[in-house]
């Protein structure tokens, strides 16, 4: 299944994701031990019950990944040859087990590579909002995509 090709990436296309997510206490556990990530404020409920949060926060390189991954299927799936990068990564408000996160895909640039004619690259700025509609990560991430296969 292949999502879009550079050729359909048009800068200001917005592409509001189906997928929602609602992140547990085991995801962000998981993610924590395998990241080999100790940070109390992730995974340790009492030193985090004395933090300014109150409780435990998700890891905010889960959130990353999970805002990028609910997008994928409608960018990127079986059309990228590759991330180039991400920039301006942006965590306004912490994410907390419990709650449901959907995003948004923004399309800022396309520009023919200059030095592979049978790709493109891409630049989109993904968002991602809890339950309350209320932004907790963006970033914008440059994609190296395939030109849509000549017939």
């Amino acid at each position: 299944m292949a999502a879009l090709w550079f050729e359909e990436f048009k800068p200001g296309l917005v592409i509001e994701h189906a997928p929602r997510r609602t992140v547990t206490e085991a995801d962000n556990m998981w993610f924590c031990n395998a990241t080999l990530n100790p940070q109390p404020l992730h995974i340790d409920f009492h030193a985090a019950a004395k933090s300014e949060f109150g409780r435990p926060i998700v890891n905010s390189i889960f959130t990353l990944g999970l805002m990028i991954g609910m997008g994928v299927q409608e960018t990127t799936l079986g059309t990228t040859v590759g991330n180039l990068g991400m920039t301006d990564v942006l965590f306004p408000r912490p994410v907390f087990h419990g709650d449901t996160i959907h995003a948004r895909t923004t399309v800022i640039e396309a520009r023919e590579s200059k030095s592979r004619p049978t790709n493109g690259i891409v630049t989109l700025l993904h968002e991602a909002f809890n339950q309350d509609d209320l932004l907790v990560a963006s970033c914008k991430r440059t994609a190296l995509m395939h030109r849509r296969p000549v017939a």
